[in-house]
Order: C-alpha cells, then structure tokens, then sequence
C-alpha cells in the first residue's frame, strides 16, 4: 500500500508526519532544527527520500538542510549563495532606493526529474539554482535583473519570491511570484523572464495595465494542465488559461476574496482550494469559522467545506505556503495552521481531522506520496 508523507515547516522547527494509504494514524517525528525557523521543506519528486529545509534564524542566519533518508537524518547541504548580478537597488515603500539584500530563504522547488538540482527563491526576490544537491547556489540574476526591477516593493512579509513552478510539460518554462511584484514567466530556464500580469487590478494602483506593483500570494497548476493558472492575490482569486498571458477574476460567491494559500486537487484540474480569512488587516476566518472552500468548475462556483473544523472562536491563519495535496485516490489535502494544527482530508475535502495540535505556528506544509 502506498503511503504519505507530510513535511511541516514551523516558527520553531520542523516535523515529518508520515501514515500509510488510508490515512488514518500518523506517526510525528520532531523537531528538526528546534528553535529555528524553517520556512519550508520539500521533497524531490524524482527520490522521495532526498529532503530539503530552509532553516533560518535571525542570531545565526540561513542554512539548507538535506536528508537523504527521507527525513530520519539531516545534514547541512550548505549556505554558499552566490550573486551573478551586478549589485543594484529595488523601490522602499517611500520611493527611495534600498540595497538588494539577502535575508532568507522562502520556497525550495527540486526538479522534477534530477534529486540534486533544486532552485530557491529568497527575500530579497532572487531565484538561485543549485546542481550539486544544495552544497552551491547560483543565482539566475535575470529575474533580479528585470528592467521593471528597480520599481518593486516589499510587501507586509518582504520582499519575496514564494512560489516556483517548473512546467512538467515544457521543460523550460518556469513560473515565479514575488511579494509585491507580481507574477512572472521564464520560457528558457531562467535566462529570461517576463511579468504575466495583464488582467490583475489592485488598490493603490492607479494604471490598469500596469506591468508589475501586485501583490500575488501563490501560484498554483495541475501537472496535467499547465496552461491553467490559478492565483491567490492580495484580494481576488484569479485564473489564466493561456500559461499568464491573462488573466480574470474567479472569486464568485466566497464570502471574502483575501487569502494566501491556493491548491488545485491531483485528479481534477478543475477543483481549486482556497482558505479564504476576513481581510488583510484581520488575518482571521470570516465570523471565527475556519472553512476551506472548494470550487469544482475551475473557480466562480465555490462551496464550504466545515465538517470537522472549528466552526467557532476559531482566529488562526493559514499562511501561503501551508496547503498541499497528496495523489492517492482518493485525493488528501492538507493544511497547517498559524495555531499549530495541521489538518487532513482523506476525501478530498469533505471530512478533515487534526494530525497534530499545538506545534508552533505553522509556515509550510508539503505532502509526498511514497511507493
């Protein structure tokens, strides 16, 4: 029987929960790295056994941690991140000009097809590439490097580049987000990129079609259908049919569009999730119920998914990184907590328990089906 593994990254560590195919008992290992922030943990899709971690501290810096053992025994894999850009400046929230700076690292994506190369996005929004299992990083300087990058700005977290998507079906296409830049397209791994952002309306800018300034919260696709992108943006879910070139609003009847997390199911490429909470001031489930939505038609049509979550006095968030899917049939989705749950659906969506309770705030959470 196949089983699953989940990979919790945390405000202070991380943990490895593990069950097999029916999902039903689950056996916690951690924490890893206690004490530390680790922003996020993944696993390569071509050895399930080869892990990664972003641990980070404000005292003692940023180290990539690799397991080989699918997470019995970590190791550092390295911290030596390499700049091939010529140093330059973005736009702070006052307009004048701020040093690029290296503060830590967000999202760690391995290829799909070689253990040890994976790519990293850091604060401040650059994308490195490392081949030899995370012991040296260099970085694709021409995100960075993008006429449009003088005029980015933070958002409330940074300025970060949090999400990575390599395309199953075009080798060279790359997908990347940045907080508050935008969305953004590389169709030659990496040596170039262009903003995807034509359709997307945001507060506080004035100009419609204005090139980069928005503040996207996650990508997301379905391996079968690449060309279909869903976002998660600071106000509105949105979806392109056309790999980015557009892109319109799917928000329908949720009860709020903000959110972070956005995760379509491994079997249908037109059932989206999203965790919608009150606004981008009270980062809390609307009325203090935590209720995943699910939309069956690709966006628009959305419906409550409750049974088995806290339906009052309920004020956790659920952070942009910290929903994931399994590909068992049927379908589990997971998601973590800034309370310290994380939850499981063993059917897609309509029934969810806890895993755990009371781990630190969560930051992360990645789902391995194993053979």
């Amino acid at each position: 029987m196949s089983g699953v593994r989940v990979l919790v990254g945390t405000r202070k560590g991380a943990f490895v929960l593990s069950s097999d195919g029916k999902r039903e008992r689950w056996d916690v290992s951690g924490p890893h790295f206690a004490g530390w922030e680790v922003y996020h943990v993944k696993g390569s899709p071509a050895d399930p056994d080869r892990l990664y971690a972003s641990q980070c501290s404000s005292w003692s810096g940023q180290v990539i941690q690799r397991s080989d053992d699918g997470g019995v025994t970590w190791e550092p894999a390295g911290n030596k991140f390499a700049y091939d850009g010529v140093p330059g400046t973005h736009q702070w929230y006052d307009g004048t000009p701020h040093p690029w700076e290296f503060e830590r690292v967000w999202h760690l994506e391995p290829s799909l097809d070689d253990p040890d190369t994976v790519y990293a996005g850091v604060e401040d929004a650059g994308l490195f590439r490392s081949t030899d299992g995370g012991r040296q990083w260099q970085e694709l300087p021409a995100l960075r490097g993008h006429k449009s990058g003088p005029s980015w700005q933070p958002g409330a977290g940074g300025m970060c580049l949090h999400t990575i998507i390599l395309d199953p079906a075009r080798p060279g296409r790359m997908f990347a987000a940045i907080s508050a830049a935008g969305a953004f397209r590389s169709d030659d791994a990496g040596q170039t990129w262009r903003p995807i952002n034509h359709g997307l309306h945001s507060e506080g800018i004035p100009d419609p079609d204005a090139e980069v300034g928005h503040c996207v919260h996650r990508l997301a696709i379905h391996p079968s259908r690449p060309s279909v992108l869903y976002m998660q943006k600071h106000w509105d879910v949105m979806r392109s049919d056309d790999a980015g070139e557009s892109w319109h609003e799917v928000s329908g009847n949720l009860p709020t569009d903000f959110g972070f997390p956005i995760d379509v199911h491994a079997h249908e490429p037109d059932t989206i999730y999203v965790v919608p909470i009150t606004s981008d001031a009270e980062h809390f489930p609307p009325e203090g119920k935590l209720r995943v939505y699910r939309s069956r038609t690709g966006g628009e049509e959305w419906e409550a998914l409750t049974s088995g979550l806290p339906q009052e006095h309920c004020y956790v968030n659920v952070l942009r990184d910290a929903m994931t899917v399994d590909t068992l049939d049927s379908c589990g989705v997971y998601f973590g907590t800034t309370g310290g749950q994380v939850y499981a659906s063993a059917d897609a969506g309509d029934n969810w328990a806890p895993i755990v309770r009371d781990l630190p705030a969560v930051l992360s959470v990645e789902a391995q089906t194993l053979p």
